[in-house]
């Protein structure tokens, strides 16, 4: 891919950990709401690259966005227990900024960072902690209906149906990936749902390279490891775009790799 690709929330863990990865493998346009030091940003990005601005600033968005054929739009308010007055603003309201302003600006594929916050109440009392281990057999794979755990969840499942919206009326490709629990260096101690849901640096950087180099219309995929203990599929995200993650939470004894 030539043309440049938006990062979007480019300085979050999820944006470093795509650009520590991938950095040399695109020509990369950041965008962030607060400025970016030079040590999050990647070799060959300079200023002239940088945006900083809001997502729900549709002028500052199309200005960023112009000459880009893919996006990958992290930014928006992260935090699992925030209130509603930020979730539509800066993830309901600003996803469909950056979705309208990549059909204005003919941008071709766009990657939507969900959560796994948009099915967490399919995690009922019934079904833990066995659900957390390598013997149950229950799992999500993208095709059920979002079931949000908070109302971080609600935008993140909102933002999949913005983006149903703009890919069946203009034409976008569309991915969701619903992102597990991304830690650098090792999976979460002594937590078995964040070790079923872990998200290792290379593999979230892995996944994301595909979703700018894979063909696809609209799909909603899972973005964890390899890992052996999981209640997601990872099927579709291998079929479909061709992710072949490294890592594996079991092989891992806290912080130290055993295989």
């Amino acid at each position: 891919m030539d043309d440049p690709v938006l990062l979007t929330g480019a300085g979050g863990r999820v944006g470093q950990a795509i650009l520590r990865h991938t950095g040399a493998d695109f020509e990369w346009r950041l965008l962030d709401r607060e400025p970016l030091p030079d040590r999050k940003l990647p070799e060959g990005v300079d200023d002239t690259d940088v945006c900083t601005a809001d997502i729900t600033d549709g002028d500052a968005v199309r200005e960023a966005m112009t000459g880009c054929r893919a996006v990958i739009h992290l930014a928006g308010d992260p935090r699992p227990e925030a209130p509603w007055d930020s979730v539509l603003r800066n993830n309901i309201d600003g996803t469909q900024t950056m979705f309208a302003a990549a059909v204005e600006t003919g941008v071709e594929k766009f990657a939507f960072a969900s959560s796994n916050h948009a099915v967490g109440a399919y995690e009922t009392d019934t079904r833990k902690p066995e659900l957390y281990r390598p013997d149950d057999e229950f799992r999500l794979d993208g095709a059920e209906l979002p079931r949000p755990s908070n109302l971080y969840g609600v935008s993140k499942a909102a933002g999949e149906s913005i983006g149903r919206y703009y890919h069946d009326h203009h034409g976008v490709s569309v991915v969701n990936v619903r992102i597990g629990n991304l830690t650098e260096g090792h999976p979460p101690i002594d937590y078995e749902r964040g070790q079923a849901m872990w998200l290792s640096y290379p593999d979230c950087a892995h996944l994301f390279k595909r979703c700018l180099l894979a063909e696809y219309d609209y799909e909603i995929v899972y973005g964890i490891s390899d890992n052996d203990r999981r209640y997601y599929s990872i099927d579709r995200a291998k079929d479909v775009l061709g992710y072949a993650p490294q890592d594996n939470s079991a092989e891992w004894d806290g912080d130290e790799r055993t295989a």
